[in-house]
């Protein structure tokens, strides 16, 4: 038996060993392949290890023209764009989706549950049957290739996202614990602010981590709603790199870890407060 326990346990060393290879496999080479040069990714077969490492990809994806194309030159600036849009449709959901979960989960109105029912419906419309109606909306605003447009239509499915997930955790908590702020003469939003949100702080850094994702991935409206790099996203940006004779994979993959680095910041913030979240208890004594 114990021969038979070592074995299932070095059997399952191996597969995690597999497991770690197979997803950090494709990091690993993303990272090889901006630290390279174009001539060193075209050998064949591949170099796992270049011989020279190389920081010009980083240097010039940041505004040297002479070294690569102007798509690259103007990576900053659809940088700058994706966090701008990101932060400001994260802060909108929480703001906007917290109060509105709040609602669904402890008050009684008429036509709650119809209402959390086309919020819900409203994630599972596809993507390409409202791009067409957005589009001829904006364009008659005069609001295409505008940051705050991708905004506001990226509010359409994260907030649902958002008024979901934390309707959920609002349940879980007590309604004694609140009853009690209240009787302590607590209002209900001060009740919410000092005893609801800080129980809440799983679901708040999960729709945080997923509204910011969700924004930053975001390809299919940016592609379309936007034509210059006033307003041009990463995602965007980054297929640019691809021309109509000729691919530029260096400053391609040095844009995919520089559009991989906020995301990763993201989630090791707020991996703490999803700890202090699961620690802290709700009640003492």
């Amino acid at each position: 038996m114990r021969k038979y326990s070592k074995g299932i346990k070095i059997f399952g060393y191996l597969m995690m060993i597999i497991v770690v290879i197979w997803i950090l496999a494709p990091v690993y080479w993303l990272v090889i392949s901006s630290l390279s040069t174009q001539a060193d990714l075209l050998v064949k077969p591949p170099d796992w290890i270049p011989d020279h490492i190389t920081f010009k990809n980083y240097l010039s994806i940041f505004g040297d023209e002479k070294s690569v194309s102007q798509t690259a030159s103007m990576f900053t600036k659809a940088l700058y764009n994706s966090i701008f849009v990101s932060f400001f449709v994260t802060l909108i959901s929480l703001l906007v989706g917290t109060l509105a979960s709040y609602a669904f989960a402890r008050l009684n109105f008429k036509g709650k549950k119809i209402g959390m029912l086309a919020i819900i419906a409203t994630r599972m419309i596809p993507v390409v049957s409202l791009i067409i109606p957005i589009y001829i909306l904006l364009n008659k605003l005069s609001l295409l290739d505008n940051k705050f447009s991708l905004i506001v239509v990226y509010l359409s499915f994260t907030l649902p996202f958002v008024v979901y997930i934390m309707s959920g955790f609002f349940q879980g908590i007590p309604h004694e614990l609140e009853e009690a702020a209240r009787i302590d003469g607590c209002s209900r939003i001060e009740a919410l602010i000092r005893v609801i949100l800080p129980l809440s702080g799983p679901g708040i850094a999960a729709v945080s981590i997923f509204s910011f994702l969700l924004a930053w991935d975001q390809f299919f409206y940016a592609l379309i709603l936007t034509n210059s790099y006033a307003s041009k996203t990463v995602p965007v940006a980054i297929t640019e790199f691809t021309g109509r004779h000729t691919i530029n994979y260096t400053a391609m993959t040095t844009g995919g870890v520089l559009a991989a680095i906020p995301p990763m910041i993201i989630v090791i913030i707020f991996q703490r407060l999803i700890i202090k979240g699961l620690t802290s208890g709700a009640v003492k004594g």
